[in-house]
């Protein structure tokens, strides 16, 4: 591997810091540390640059190890890097998804991935109707933006409930109540997923009465074998939350895995001392494999056309067709060049593939032009003009 990589992290002498290093030198890459709050950023004359100590950054690779009370700056870093193609291990948008625990849960049930029930609280008056939703007491709280087990707790009754909100609330801090499953009081299992696949799992549990399990918590850990159901379930939540390395918290629930948490820059210790597993060795040989590849923001790049761009068509909101092959939609040239199906994408569908109610139809073409054909297919009225194209 000729492509030369950076290790974003503040701690150089941190454990996961030091193993991924040592793993890339055992390959004979060239690789080093760098400290996301030394970067400079710069925007000008149709240009970008960046400065790392003033000095040019010339790196073709890096790993981000961005800790969460740098997030803001150490993102920015990164949305600067990916502008200018450099290849990250976690993208920056991934990494924003999975630190905010709300958007990260929306997310989620989206893709109908399984998760502990979750409310979100702005008011006091939300408290009770709150705690009904996710199943009654006792209930965790929790702070939509926390790490090792900060800004969580279990509480029993309403009373201790409603103190414990109000005084987040005046703190300014966004509050969740979500759904206690019991039946995995004080533990979970940490599945370390590098690009599509776990490469190893630990269970981790509690010591004494506290109920969350983290490691650095003094919580211990032990090896376990990960089940293929857990194994789908960890790597479905990474991927949806655009993360190519997670360490994905899943609860065993009497129903199967739940997903507590996708965490973008899990720590290694932990996790290589309980499988016995080389992780770190895992992502370096992920990267040698990855990094020629360029990961692209698709969004941006269709946008990027004047007046071209994607619409989608939630067959949900349009029942009538529901059984119905694509082309009763259109007439002539189908502009539709795939179709999101239960989790799955379906390019460049045959127009006889006749639709359900959960599909998602994606179109691509001029804007203006799909948006008059699709309101006509859809028996919308269509404006006498629509708004042309900006031209730039």
């Amino acid at each position: 591997m000729a492509t030369r990589l950076a290790v974003l992290s503040r701690g150089p002498r941190l454990y996961s810091t030091r193993r991924l290093v040592e793993e890339a030198r055992a390959r004979n890459i060239d690789v080093e540390v760098l400290d996301p709050m030394q970067f400079s950023l710069f925007v000008a004359d149709q240009d970008i640059g960046i400065l790392h100590k003033g000095m040019q950054f010339n790196f073709e690779a890096v790993i981000p190890r961005i800790g969460h009370s740098i997030t803001k700056h150490g993102v920015a870093v990164l949305r600067h890097l990916e502008q200018m193609e450099v290849w990250t291990a976690n993208s920056s948008q991934g990494i924003l998804q999975s630190r905010d625990k709300l958007h990260a849960g929306q997310i989620l049930a989206r893709n109908k991935i399984p998760t502990p029930a979750t409310a979100y609280v702005r008011d006091m008056k939300d408290i009770e109707r709150a705690i009904e939703a996710v199943g009654g007491l006792p209930a965790v709280v929790k702070v939509t933006q926390g790490t090792q087990g900060q800004g969580v707790f279990l509480r029993h009754t309403i009373h201790e409930t409603k103190n414990l909100v109000q005084g987040l609330l005046m703190t300014g801090k966004a509050v969740l109540i979500q759904e206690y499953i019991a039946e995995s009081h004080g533990k979970d299992v940490r599945a370390f997923v590098v690009g599509d696949k776990v490469v190893a799992s630990m269970r981790r549990k509690a010591r004494g009465r506290e109920f969350r399990s983290n490691f650095h918590l003094n919580g211990t850990v032990e090896h376990v074998e990960l089940s293929p159901e857990y194994a789908v379930v960890a790597c479905r939540a990474a991927r949806v939350l655009g993360l190519n390395v997670a360490g994905v918290d899943l609860l065993e629930g009497n129903d199967g895995p739940l997903v507590l948490e996708v965490n973008s820059s899990p720590g290694l210790e932990g996790i290589e001392k309980a499988s016995g597993v080389n992780v770190a060795g895992e992502i370096i040989d992920y990267i040698i494999g990855e990094s020629d590849f360029s990961q692209i923001n698709v969004d941006q790049l269709l946008r990027a056309v004047p007046g071209q761009g994607v619409l989608s068509i939630h067959l949900r909101n349009h029942p009538k067709f529901i059984g119905k092959p694509i082309s009763s939609l259109f007439k002539g040239e189908m502009p539709v060049f795939a179709l999101s199906r239960a989790g799955d994408l379906i390019w460049n569908p045959e127009p006889d593939l006749q639709l359900r109610f959960p599909d998602t139809l994606i179109c691509y073409g001029d804007l203006s032009q799909l948006r008059i054909n699709l309101k006509k297919a859809l028996n919308l009225p269509v404006a006498d003009q629509e708004h042309p194209p900006i031209e730039s």
